[in-house]
């Protein structure tokens, strides 16, 4: 997929109830609005090849650091995080936007776009993507991706480190991430070591749990859920399961379901072109949208 800097991102800060978030927006004037939510653990960066291409396609696109990730802020004074804080600072994006924004979530992001579409009436948003997550989910999938969350606390040497650690849990993978690719996921620390972005205290409380708990209130938001719906799943997923999916197009019997063959719970970082492709492909289809726009961008993937 040839990607371009036409509309290259522009950075800004968001205030939210108690601290500012980084944000992105790529084509601050296109047309449908949509707004990425990244899972937990990730930055704004894992979208940076999708709302490349979308907003080349006319789409503005706007992505950011969840709180206590990447480059926003963290929690002050020890206190601890909670799913609530999320959804309350992803709705306060949502209303930000010049209209209802699309949302496309992974992981996390998605649950707090199931969470808002479901239970706020009218929903703040057009529509949802939902990346490789539904209201339950498969615990050993997400027990692997907090182990490795957790498997370096004294950080790395160096970045040559951290991508061999990075290509050993994703195997499938061909290329290891650069240096320069890395550098938005790690931070230097007092100590010369090189350590993850997202704060310590995200896994040192009650988040995890808290999201378990969710799972009832999302199956109740789930089937509230009145907007366009996509799902995208990898078919190479542990998190996201046969059972899992089925359950969901029960809860929400109007959402359509796209598998990714050759993609894994990481669906945009595995096959960021066909992820892509059927983003557009979705937009396309919402009523009242440019599609010839939007389709000619799918001709041209």
């Amino acid at each position: 997929m040839v990607q371009s800097d036409r509309h290259p991102a522009a950075r800004s800060r968001f205030s939210v109830a108690d601290l500012d978030l980084a944000v992105e927006t790529r084509h601050a004037d296109g047309d449908p609005g949509l707004l990425f939510a990244h899972g937990f653990g990730q930055t704004r960066h894992a979208w940076t090849g999708a709302a490349t291409a979308l907003a080349d396609a006319g789409c503005r696109c706007v992505t950011f650091d969840s709180r206590g990730h990447g480059e926003s802020d963290r929690v002050p004074h020890g206190v601890g995080y909670h799913m609530d804080q999320f959804a309350d600072d992803l709705l306060r994006l949502a209303h930000a936007q010049p209209q209802p924004p699309i949302l496309v979530g992974a992981s996390m992001g998605g649950l707090l776009g199931m969470v808002l579409a479901g239970e706020i009436h009218p929903s703040p948003f057009r529509a949802l993507v939902l990346v490789d997550i539904t209201p339950r989910w498969e615990t050993a999938g997400v027990e692997r991706i907090l182990a490795f969350m957790q498997a370096h606390p004294d950080g790395f040497d160096n970045y040559a480190d951290a991508a061999e650690q990075i290509a050993a849990y994703l195997p499938q993978r061909r290329e290891r991430k650069s240096e320069q690719q890395l550098r938005p996921l790690l931070r230097d620390g007092v100590d010369g070591r090189l350590r993850w972005h997202w704060d310590p205290a995200l896994l040192a409380g009650d988040l995890v749990q808290e999201s378990e708990r969710y799972q009832p209130r999302l199956q109740a938001a789930a089937m509230k859920i009145s907007v366009p719906v996509m799902l995208l799943s990898g078919a190479r997923s542990d998190v996201v399961s046969r059972a899992t999916v089925d359950e969901f197009l029960q809860l929400v019997p109007h959402a359509e379901h796209v598998e990714l063959p050759h993609a894994t719970h990481m669906v945009a970082g595995d096959a960021n072109d066909a992820f892509t492709r059927e983003v557009v492909r979705f937009v396309q289809s919402l009523d009242s949208l440019p599609v010839g726009r939007l389709a000619a961008a799918v001709q041209s993937q």
